[in-house]
């Protein structure tokens, strides 16, 4: 893979970052758009858990799906307090993504500022909460309704690895999904990443870095996403549509259309759904190698 670091600002000017980053589709973390929200020293896990630990939440463990899995299917689910408690012991690589908190604590709304300086469009009905302990792993992928995200962590560090969307046949994105068939756990690892079976991820050009508490990852809708936590931490991200009607039809389709379809297929013919995507991933790769001589 051949990567470099993302751009990093404490602050940005709006111009500067709908020119530079936003219009073009380009990441970037600004270091202290969320450090003067009350979020920032209010929140943390012991404050969560006072407000909705009697809440039964999904949790998921690292390991990847296979041709039985559907898109975000949870691997357990335990009350919210049980869960901040496993962490808190530790070792224990198990998240939770996706987590509404705001419909059952919407007191936290006031805790910090949509950045509509910066952007447009917010779904403001949806922020989420991640949280994950040490060593979780969020696997390669790109989020299914195409939206922006600003992505900001609070609490531990995240390692981040990411690809511009154009780089899915190089990363072995599995068709009709949204996930990558190649496994990136610990890419940062001499070794870790099995360029014999995935050649093509050698072509990748793509961004890595450590999110630290307080920074906020502007995402670009479509980007292919890698997070590993470091440490015990969590995060919330704030979705944004995309201006343009073929971004929100696209996201739409992938959200309605392509998921449902490989959910049925996951159900009817399993194994064969799977080895014609696993055919189609490797033929595609091979034509990025042929590209360009390799």
């Amino acid at each position: 893979m051949q990567l470099k670091p993302v751009a990093k600002f404490d602050t940005i000017d709006p111009e500067v970052f709908k020119k530079e980053f936003y219009e073009p589709g380009v990441p970037v973390v600004i270091k202290n758009l969320a450090r003067e929200w009350p979020a920032f020293k209010k929140w943390n896990f012991d404050y969560f858990k006072q407000l909705v630990g009697h809440k039964k939440v999904p949790v998921y463990n690292n390991v990847k799906s296979d041709a039985y899995t559907p898109v975000n299917k949870a691997d357990d689910y335990k009350l919210f307090g049980e869960y901040i408690d496993m962490l808190q012991k530790g070792p224990a690589a198990w998240r939770i993504f996706l987590f509404n908190i705001f419909d059952h604590a919407p007191q936290l709304i006031e805790d910090f500022t949509w950045p509509e300086h910066l952007c447009k469009g917010f779904v403001k009905k949806y922020p989420m909460l991640f949280i994950g302990g040490a060593g979780s792993i969020t696997h390669m992928h790109f989020d299914i309704d195409l939206s922006h995200i600003f992505h900001t962590q609070f609490g531990g560090r995240k390692r981040v690895l990411m690809f511009p969307f154009s780089e899915q046949y190089k990363l072995y994105r599995k068709p009709w999904e949204v996930l990558s068939l190649a496994d990136f756990s610990n890419y940062y690892v001499e070794g870790k990443i099995d360029y014999e079976k995935f050649p093509a991820l050698k072509l990748a050009q793509g961004l890595d870095f450590i999110l630290e508490p307080g920074d906020t990852l502007f995402m670009p809708a479509g980007y292919w996403h890698h997070m590993e936590y470091l440490e015990n931490g969590f995060a919330m991200s704030l979705r944004a549509m995309q201006t343009s009607l073929a971004g929100k039809l696209k996201g739409v389709w992938y959200l309605f259309g392509m998921r449902n379809i490989d959910t049925l297929m996951k159900k009817t013919i399993p194994s064969a759904w799977y080895r014609m995507k696993e055919k189609k991933v490797f033929a595609r790769a091979q034509k990025e190698l042929q590209a360009t001589g390799v």
